[in-house]
């Protein structure tokens, strides 16, 4: 056995070999590696009955050892994140307040629906990167920040995308924004006062567009749709119903010609169906049909009154 306590049993002339530091097996000697020895010591004094022991440590003991067993089953079975959920909302750290800001077009209904909070969530838990992850797949969100506030708060920072118009193609509405990515299908509500386009290619195009247009409000106000011909060129479909129609190049010239004629002649409030600025050289009005038989009639009132006038003389 070891040789603990007292002196140890030694050849005659050898020095004593303080205790925990030698272990005897029969005629062997065996001395201890010195981070082994403190342990001895206790143990030793724990058996000889010098180190008390508390009360209930063996329970405490026990109940340690349980939990750890659970724990490590807990791991192997896959359900450790349930087990820290409830152990973490036992003690106070269940998910009780979202504070959303930043959102506009973005209810909250649709932020905690994105989080999948159940009222048991522990903000210990939660991940924060999967938060963010999930909020960031809402139609408006463009960007989102997720912090923890403990013991038991969710801060939600969101900024949210920019519409910037209504584009038709074919049947389908839908809300774009500026690079032409599609946002939520369109639905009325705050988004019907947006400028409508209509068209393939007219979702990538239109901000160009618009950004050209923002110097001409005159003609802006007037405008009910912007039709992509082609994916060339762009027609102005106006409140009164007369298109003008756009070249495919020097859009602000044809602009600014269209902006002077109208302001001295009146042009787009005239009995007109269309303005065709496509030509460099020339400006074609086309009449819409009743303004064209009236111009009919006049000219041939007009070419009949000079014969009647010669009749008389």
């Amino acid at each position: 056995m070891f040789a603990l306590k007292g002196k140890n049993e030694h050849p005659r002339g050898a020095a004593p070999v303080p205790s925990g530091r030698l272990a005897t097996f029969g005629r062997f000697r065996i001395v201890l590696p010195k981070i082994l020895r403190k342990p001895v010591r206790v143990l030793a004094r724990t058996i000889e009955g010098e180190v008390t022991i508390p009360n209930h440590v063996g329970t405490f003991g026990a109940l340690a050892f349980l939990a750890l067993t659970g724990a490590y089953g807990a791991i192997l079975g896959g359900h450790a994140p349930e087990v820290v959920k409830v152990t973490t909302s036992t003690f106070g750290f269940a998910i009780e307040d979202v504070k959303v800001v930043g959102n506009k077009e973005t209810s909250e209904i649709d932020v905690l629906g994105a989080l999948g909070l159940d009222g048991e969530t522990s903000l210990v838990g939660l991940s924060a990167a999967d938060a963010q992850k999930a909020v960031a797949g809402l139609p408006w969100v463009e960007s989102v920040d997720v912090f923890k506030v403990y013991p038991n708060t969710i801060q939600i920072s969101i900024h949210e995308r920019t519409a910037l118009a209504v584009w038709q193609n074919g049947d389908q509405l839908s809300v774009i924004d500026a690079d032409g990515r599609m946002i939520v299908p369109f639905n009325g509500g705050r988004s019907a006062s947006l400028p409508v386009v209509i068209g393939a290619g007219a979702d990538k195009q239109a901000k160009l567009l618009l950004t050209q247009m923002a110097a001409f409000p005159q003609i802006a106000a007037e405008v009910k749709a912007y039709q992509r011909v082609g994916d060339r060129r762009w027609d102005l479909v106006l409140k009164n119903g007369v298109s003008l129609m756009l070249p495919e190049s020097r859009i602000d010239e044809a602009l600014t010609d269209i902006a002077n004629m109208d302001s001295k002649a009146g042009l787009l409030s005239r009995d007109i169906a269309s303005v065709d600025m496509r030509l460099t050289d020339r400006v074609v009005v086309r009449l819409t049909p009743e303004a064209m038989v009236q111009r009919v009639e006049y000219l041939k009132a007009r070419d009949k009154a000079p014969k009647r006038s010669e009749k008389r003389v």
